[in-house]
């Protein structure tokens, strides 16, 4: 097996990285060189992570069955991959918003002996019903133009929709309110009996299930209370046996009582807390799965004070260096993530950087860029070490800031936002790249893995 010759500088430059190169294959030494060469930052997913905290809601949450969210590209950490991984923590149920979402899930191998696929996104005009049916996909239905577009789909393909039906218990987004509710069930009562449909479920979504002020908790028993005020009218009709489920990431830790018969957690999937005020991943048991890091592409010594970027928000005070982080807003960095020091002041998001005396913590200061911001170093770059080309963790599976290793519940705070924005927003042009998928998976599920994006 021949491995990479590589220089003592490009040696230097991964020592900040998560990713452990000389205990890699030389495939995935390879893979890792080809991300670096391909552009100047990567988004390291941990499978591990990923099937432990499925795992770890499986059984917490049992008997709810628990559906893997996977919408939004996995919130940013690869479709097929994290499909897999539910799957290998015990899931037998994946959701999406979009109907393309749950195609490319088929299309990408993973079919109907692996898991059932819920679609609850779409539009009675433009959507793929009719291919969504032949792929054996659940499809939501919250409008009678819906249903009717769904019917004519299935009577078309010649076979039976399985079907969810919406419900509207106060979120005012997708789902029938309840003063139309007892029209959807009579159509859909009558599509069931000239075998079109199959309503095999009922769902909703909570709100405000991730505040803790008693206003947002009354809020969500209120929705709980229109929830099973639906389930009944349903039951009236005759839809017995159907698969109940309303509750988030939120919901499922926090209220037992409003999973039903599944629960459909987003964000703890990848490692987090529905929000940050609710408390640290480690709270919750729970490992975040993706690490984004990068190459310094500048470092410059600077004296005195120094204006950086745009509108001058922020000034350095003395003797430091200045480096840039070649990723910016098109790459999916929030602008808000900056610091500024001239009027109001504002902490900027935190960046783990390796100096010659060990892990540190450097800011992000001014506005980010369209595809880079700046770190002041707080001292010369020479006396820490730190030289361009040096890989940087802006986020990782850490304890915190406080601890130089910064998370995604640190970029929200400092950026004014919520973890699933930090990660969702990552641009498809910075590489994923995927740690401990062979350990993981058998040989016929890593098969559908890009393979030149496995490290190990």
């Amino acid at each position: 097996m021949s491995f990479p010759v590589i220089s003592s500088r490009q040696k230097h430059s991964m020592a900040g990285s998560i990713v452990d190169f000389k205990n890699l294959s030389s495939e995935g030494q390879n893979n890792y060189l080809r991300a670096l060469e391909s552009f100047p930052g990567q988004a390291i997913v941990d499978f591990s992570a990923l099937v432990k905290n499925m795992r770890l809601m499986r059984s917490r949450f049992a008997p709810a069955q628990v559906m893997g969210i996977v919408k939004a590209n996995a919130y940013g950490h690869g479709l097929i991959p994290s499909c897999l991984a539910a799957i290998k923590a015990g899931c037998t149920w994946i959701g999406v918003a979009k109907a393309q979402e749950a195609l490319a899930i088929r299309r990408g191998g993973i079919n109907r002996e692996m898991c059932r696929v819920l679609a609850w996104l779409a539009n009675c005009v433009w959507s793929p019903y009719e291919e969504m049916i032949e792929a054996d996909i659940d499809v939501a239905l919250g409008s009678m133009d819906e249903i009717r577009a769904v019917a004519a789909a299935a009577k078309k393909s010649g076979k039976r929709a399985r079907v969810h039906i919406v419900v509207d218990t106060g979120f005012s987004r997708n789902g029938f309110l309840p003063e139309k509710f007892e029209d959807a069930l009579s159509f859909l009562k009558k599509l069931v009996e000239e075998g079109r449909l199959k309503v095999v479920g009922i769902m909703s979504h909570f709100s405000s299930a991730d505040l803790l002020d008693s206003e947002s908790e009354k809020y969500t028993d209120f929705q709980l209370h229109n929830f099973s005020d639906f389930v009944k009218k349903a039951e009236k009709f005759g839809f017995k046996d159907l698969l109940k489920h309303i509750s988030n990431s939120a919901s499922s830790f926090s209220r037992p009582f409003s999973r039903f018969d599944m629960v459909r957690p987003g964000n703890s999937f990848y490692g987090y807390a529905a929000d940050y005020s609710l408390g640290s991943p480690q709270d919750f048991g729970l490992t975040p799965a993706l690490t984004l890091e990068a190459q310094l592409a500048k470092v410059k010594d600077v004296e005195g004070e120094r204006s950086v970027s745009y509108g001058r928000t922020y000034k350095t005070g003395g003797k430091t260096s200045l480096a840039i982080v070649p990723l910016g807003y098109a790459d999916g960095i929030l602008r808000t993530a900056g610091g500024s020091n001239t009027g109001e002041e504002k902490i900027g998001a935190p960046v783990r950087i390796l100096s010659s005396a060990g892990p540190k913590i450097a800011r992000a200061c001014g506005k980010v860029c369209m595809d880079q911001f700046m770190i002041d170093l707080g001292s010369p770059a020479e006396e820490l070490g730190i030289m361009e080309g040096d890989t940087v963790r802006l986020f990782g599976a850490g304890c915190g800031e406080s601890e130089a290793e910064p998370t995604a519940d640190d970029w929200a705070r400092r950026a004014e936002n919520i973890s699933y924005v930090i990660y969702t927003n990552l641009s498809l042009k910075i590489p994923r790249l995927y740690l401990n998928a062979k350990k993981e998976l058998q040989e016929k599920e890593l098969s559908l893995l890009n393979p030149e994006c496995v490290l190990s």
